[in-house]
């Protein structure tokens, strides 16, 4: 057997894209409260407002630079639909959802936490006693049916508070606040919650700021501080939440992709290494607990300074992440022979095309080895536990008139990532806790803030406007999953 009795199988959510209930039960507004809707080929938007009363809305394109205008702080704006407030509606659905999930033998559910629904305004003294109620009543819900949560605690949910007061992560005051956040959930839940995550996909801190770490201005000057602080903030979790409960294990969660280079010009070898340099700088300082030279020769170029303390690196060294958890949906390719790709064919919106593999309506390409490289790369470099916590296919489902969805295009693109993930595993030994798909129910999409780009084993009826029922529609494959998961990974015909 492939897979040990522990191996862990579920789905993943978060709470911005499928929560809801946003002005419910005491919550506060968080950064993708004011983050509208987009498509494929229009960005979501960050709506504002300046002390003059001046409005506006600012692209943010994942990879591009952010930057608010000079006085200008995040506000919701009439005439903008907003796709979070409501999300797929969990806050209403949880038991339903929860027996879904229990339906297709989950053993575990990843979910992210509303900060601000446990302090509205992310550093109350004090915490919002409706806010963890409603978690009560979510981890005692999967308790019901054997389900293990494993919850993040920040999944780009920045209180809205903290970004308007500090500007986000790049101020120190955000360490405190998030771990006096991590004090209160960890000690409420102890005995409820085992497995965190501290910050989701934390390398978003470069690629998208703004979600990453409520950064409305994205110069690297910040995005070094803001990932310092969010560093700093994950040890002082780790050892925290080892005091409260020592059966308490926290996992960093990095954004993953595996990088191919176009040709064998060295050039394109050296350009796939700094690429992926700059995403696994993230994972060698909150697991492998130090920051990497190549990391420290860059801020020294270009000329950043960090406001940091010696305090600050012994806490890094000594309590770094338990566990590695990551996200994985496909891979990329890159060159400096941009004409030379693009005269061939193999250049489009997304970047340059892998002649090997198909893509996706959205361009991403459907890659079979892909969770093999991402395991054995992360394995070999840190030698910690891995899970993998995101990878699903995003595709525009059809509800048939019959209430049926036939994907059959996930069930292909989830038969050959599970044959990946079991390679690594049989035949490189990798040690490797669990698979969580992106998602377990349909959600808000969150590149583009779009339903019709749906991951669920579960239809929602709602569309890009906020439009429909809720009504729930199991998939074909919530049933292939289901077979899955009974055979521990063997059954997957």
């Amino acid at each position: 057997m492939a897979f040990t009795k522990e191996f862990t199988w579920g789905g993943a959510t978060a709470a911005n894209q499928y929560e809801g209930g946003y002005d419910e039960g005491g919550k506060g507004l968080n950064a993708v409260d004011v983050l509208t809707n987009g498509s494929a080929t229009e960005p979501r938007k960050v709506t504002w407002k300046k002390p003059n009363g001046e409005t506006g809305a600012t692209p943010l394109v994942w990879g591009k630079d952010f930057k608010l205008p000079e006085g200008a702080v995040p506000t919701l704006l009439d005439g903008y639909y907003y796709p979070s407030h409501q999300g797929t509606d969990f806050y209403h659905h949880y038991k339903e959802d929860i027996k879904y999930m229990a339906d297709m033998g989950f053993d575990v559910f990843r979910l992210s936490m509303n900060w601000s629904r446990i302090l509205p305004n992310g550093d109350d003294e004090k915490p919002n006693e409706e806010g963890l109620a409603f978690y009560d009543k979510v981890f005692d819900e999967c308790a019901k049916y054997g389900i293990q949560p494993l919850v993040t605690l920040s999944h780009y949910e920045t209180p809205l508070s903290l970004i308007t007061r500090f500007g986000g992560w790049k101020d120190r005051r955000l360490i405190d606040a998030f771990v006096h956040y991590s004090d209160i959930v960890m000690n409420h839940y102890k005995g409820k919650v085992r497995y965190w995550l501290t910050f989701n996909e934390i390398n978003a801190m470069d690629m998208a700021p703004y979600m990453g770490g409520g950064l409305i201005d994205g110069s690297e000057q910040n995005r070094a501080q803001g990932a310092h602080n969010q560093f700093v903030a994950s040890a002082k979790v780790v050892k925290l939440a080892h005091e409260i409960d020592p059966n308490n294990r926290v996992g960093q969660m990095l954004a993953y992709s595996a990088y191919y280079p176009y040709t064998c010009d060295p050039k394109d070898q050296i350009k796939v290494m700094e690429v992926k340099q700059d995403m696994l700088f993230y994972s060698d300082v909150q697991t492998g607990g130090h920051y990497p030279e190549y990391r420290l020769k860059k801020y020294e170029r270009d000329g950043i300074k960090l406001d940091d303390t010696p305090e600050d690196y012994e806490l890094i060294a000594k309590y770094p992440a338990d566990f590695l958890s990551f996200s994985c949906y496909t891979s990329n390719v890159l060159t400096t022979h941009e004409a030379e790709a693009k005269a061939s064919g193999n250049v489009s919106a997304g970047g340059v095309k892998n002649p090997y593999l198909e893509s996706n309506a959205w361009g991403w390409a459907t890659d079979p080895d892909v969770l093999r490289i991402a395991l054995n790369d992360l394995w070999d470099r840190y030698h910690k536990p891995l899970w993998v916590v995101e990878n699903g296919l995003g595709s525009a489902d059809t509800l048939e008139k019959d209430s049926k969805v036939h994907d059959d295009y996930r069930i292909n693109y989830l038969r050959s990532q599970i044959k990946s993930m079991r390679d690594a595993v049989t035949i490189d030994g990798v040690d490797l806790m669990g698979y969580t798909t992106w998602s377990a129910i349909d959600l808000v999409s969150n590149g583009t803030g779009e339903m019709k780009k749906r991951y669920g084993f579960v239809y929602v009826d709602r569309d890009d406007r906020g439009n429909g029922s809720l009504k729930r529609y199991p998939k074909d494959s919530f049933y292939w999953y289901k077979k899955v998961i009974s055979s521990n990974g063997e059954d997957l015909d």
